[in-house]
């Protein structure tokens, strides 16, 4: 009787874990099944996307030489002499972009540098969902608020500013990106181990100091991620350059001048009448391919900095 006493609950138990086993191991495989479903999802539609750019542009460099397209700096592709070269809407885009990342970077480090270890907690848990509410504001209103707002606050300290010009578009777009670098970055840096601090002062650094070299060296990895995902947000940002730079090609340096940016083109020609198969049709998708590819150089360019600047 007392084997059999002993023995019971064993044997309920191996019960339980066979008459559970099954349903358990059914789950596990949907779950499994559903993860994998998801990443070839993102697969297929990125592999989508590329095709349908490549197919449709496809006609358009049999008409008009990769060398003109690339070097003319010339962009009236619905003009009825028209020219297709890439360089104005190239420029405009880079610089536009180099504006918005030259005041959101240094800053949104700065500021998730703050918040992440000056500021007391109570207060983080304040500021920082404020500044992520910029991230929900749509960007046609950022672009109301440049033309609005932006632009005639420098044309009081530069009168001869135009209406519409690349410095307002890229001052506009640098407060869209900013609560992303922010909040991307201030999470990278709160997941650096404490221990590492306290033993940047243990060897007797400045709460400065333990921050600029032991604290934001540990999270580059992720400070950079929120770089790259900050430049690819202003690099594809529509509605603001399109309602705040211009919509007129000028190859320009200055960004001073009003110029129109790829993105700002597709707009424009997304709202006309083109006819399908058209050679004007077809540029908006060879627009649209040069700036995927160009993204893509900058992701890889950017990853590339990012693995050498992280630590071993």
């Amino acid at each position: 009787m007392s084997g059999e006493i002993i023995t019971q609950p064993a044997r309920r138990a191996v019960f339980l874990k066979k008459s559970t086993k099954k349903p358990r191991n059914i789950v596990e495989r949907l779950f499994e099944f559903w993860f994998a479903l998801c990443a070839f999802l993102s697969v297929f539609i990125t592999a989508g996307i590329i095709l349908i750019l490549i197919s449709e542009s496809w006609p358009f460099f049999q008409q008009v030489s990769l060398a003109e397209f690339l070097t003319s700096r010339d962009w009236s592709p619905l003009f009825s002499d028209p020219h297709f070269g890439i360089q104005p809407l190239l420029m405009g885009t880079l610089l536009s972009t180099f504006i918005a990342c030259g005041i959101a970077v240094p800053m949104g480090i700065l500021i998730a540098c703050g918040l992440s270890e000056f500021v007391p907690p109570h207060i983080r848990q304040f500021l920082k969902p404020i500044i992520e509410i910029l991230a929900g504001i749509p960007s046609v209103i950022f672009g109301y608020f440049a033309l609005l707002v932006v632009t005639p606050a420098i044309q009081v300290l530069f009168p001869e500013l135009p209406g519409f010009s690349l410095l307002s578009a890229g001052i506009t777009m640098s407060f869209m990106i900013l609560p992303l670098i922010v909040s991307l970055s201030e999470d990278a840096l709160q997941s650096v181990p404490r221990t590492l601090r306290e033993a940047s002062y243990a060897l007797g650094a400045t709460p400065l100091e333990t921050v600029w070299k032991v604290v934001l060296p540990s999270a580059s990895s992720g400070v950079m991620a929120a770089c790259i995902l900050g430049v690819s947000r202003a690099i594809g940002e529509t509605m603001v350059v399109a309602l705040a730079a211009g919509q007129q090609p000028n190859w320009t340096l200055n960004p001073a001048e009003p110029a129109a940016t790829m993105t700002a083109y597709m707009v424009q020609v997304a709202l006309g009448d083109l006819p399908h198969g058209s050679l004007g049709y077809q540029t908006v998708f060879v627009v649209g391919l040069t700036l995927l590819l160009m993204t893509l150089v900058f992701n890889y360019l950017a990853l590339r900095v990012r693995n050498k600047m992280r630590p071993l």
